[in-house]
């Protein structure tokens, strides 16, 4: 077998292996022993086949593209049915596609979820839903390592000083996202436990927004941020899911780096910026500050939960904001605030230099040392593309099957940019467990395709089929 893709998804395995340890140990602590058999199961079976992955006879040969595409879209199918099992195993007779479709809701972090009161459930198995977006993030921030050859310089130059990412510099840096992954959610853990939240509720909101995931441990996200000290606190730690997720290491070797490794971050905090004095000025109808930038940022961190209170008029635009995201590598999905930046710099320069043929006009951002090349507009073009035929086919499947077009337009978005449901977006109420099989198979290859990049299924389809 591939050594790429035995080793990449060995780890991954051991690594719910180890987290089922952490649920088991949870249960004995507590005396919670309703579904802990689930747990060992589930520890055993993917101990084993991780360890025997590890281990196993590779053949040995040179990695390219098309592999490390493979070993990525293998995981967002396989891993799911190991993450599934606590869910098939549980008490609650839940079904293999159910199973299937909150593992793959939590992997992907995209929070649709087919239980409609979590007080019914026991804490091991809200733990265990919260894990699972927890590992599904950390695989995404590891797969853009994987594939970051599709992908421009610049994102490059936001992580290391190399613009050629050798198999060594591609393993410190999978080390270094463990490590920064692994103490941001401690931080914030932390943080909420400072602002009285429950240990418990903490550690699962903690695994939330690192992950930039939907899932929650409770129903009404108000009766636990029932102050507006405690929604600023909590709207500011989803940024971190927002940001690049090396913000924090760079701001902390600041003389070692340039500009060049803030330039996404610094952009992003002027959008940012932008977009909340425009809230605040013109849509804020009941001055209600603390609830807005809640609303915004969760929207814009594509995490998608929400007080309540929101004024529904107002879901087009959280839309739009879920739909540009964040930094492009942070958790959050979306086309990406700087590539719809630079393709409109570009059209605005492109539409000038007609007007205005005498004039020189460059592509060339500030704080960026590279001017924008012809072919990262291509590939920021073809996303956008591509966006819109995923946005429409699904909107349509969805309405063939047993939607009504306002709510499969807002499913499709959510969908594609892995956001959970919720009042903000008028769908609160949403139930997924009653869609019929056809729906639920549909959802969730698309929450898939909307987590792996479009463009690398396209670069496969071009390798396979149009040699």
């Amino acid at each position: 077998m591939n050594k790429l893709l035995t080793n990449f998804l060995g780890f991954f395995i051991i690594l719910i292996s180890f987290l089922s340890i952490v649920n088991v140990t949870y249960c004995y602590y507590f005396n919670i022993y309703l579904n802990v058999d689930t747990y060992v199961y589930t520890f055993f079976i993917s101990l084993l086949l991780g360890l025997g992955l590890l281990f196993l006879k590779k053949k040995i040969v040179k990695f390219s593209i098309y592999h490390k595409i493979l070993t990525v879209i293998s995981g967002y199918f396989f891993l799911p049915l190991i993450i599934s099992l606590p869910y098939y195993l549980s008490i609650y007779n839940i079904s293999l596609l159910d199973c299937y479709f909150e593992a793959i809701s939590g992997f992907t972090s995209t929070g649709f979820s087919i239980f409609d009161n979590i007080k019914h459930l026991d804490e091991s198995l809200i733990l265990w839903r919260s894990t699972s977006q927890w590992i599904g993030g950390i695989y995404f921030l590891f797969s853009i390592i994987l594939l970051i050859d599709i992908f421009d310089d610049k994102i490059k130059n936001s992580i290391t000083n190399f613009i050629s990412l050798n198999n060594l510099e591609s393993f410190k840096q999978l080390i270094k996202i463990f490590i920064l992954y692994t103490c941001l959610t401690i931080f914030i853990f932390l943080s909420l436990n400072l602002i009285n939240i429950r240990s418990f509720d903490s550690l699962n909101l903690s695994m939330t927004i690192i992950s930039s995931g939907g899932f929650l441990p409770f129903n009404n996200l108000d009766l636990v941020l029932n102050s507006n000290i405690k929604k600023i606190i909590f709207s500011l730690l989803m940024l971190f899911s927002f940001f690049s997720l090396f913000l924090s290491y760079n701001l902390l070797f600041l003389k070692k780096k340039n500009l060049n490794f803030f330039a996404e971050d610094i952009y992003l905090l002027l959008y940012l910026v932008l977009v909340l004095s425009f809230f605040l000025i013109f849509l804020n109808f009941d001055y209600n500050y603390s609830l807005i930038l809640f609303s915004i940022i969760s929207s814009i961190s594509n995490i998608g939960i929400s007080l309540n209170n929101v004024p529904d008029n107002l879901y087009v635009f959280f839309l739009i904001l879920v739909i540009i995201g964040g930094s492009y590598f942070s958790t959050s999905s979306g086309i990406r605030f700087v590539k719809l930046f630079s393709l409109l710099k570009f059209s605005f320069n492109e539409i000038l230099s007609y007007s205005k043929p005498n004039y020189v006009f460059t592509n060339k951002f500030r704080l960026f040392d590279t001017n924008l090349e012809l072919k990262d507009i291509h590939k920021y073009f073809l996303t956008l593309l591509i966006f819109v035929i995923s946005f429409f086919l699904l909107t349509i499947l969805l309405t063939i099957s047993e939607l009504d077009f306002e709510n499969s337009f807002k499913i499709s978005i959510l969908t594609l940019m892995n956001t959970t449901t919720s009042s903000m977006f008028g769908l609160n109420d949403f139930d997924f467990e009653s869609l019929n099989s056809y729906t639920k198979l549909i959802l969730i290859l698309f929450m898939m395709i909307g987590r792996f990049e479009l463009i690398s299924l396209l670069i496969v389809i071009k390798r396979f089929f149009f040699k």
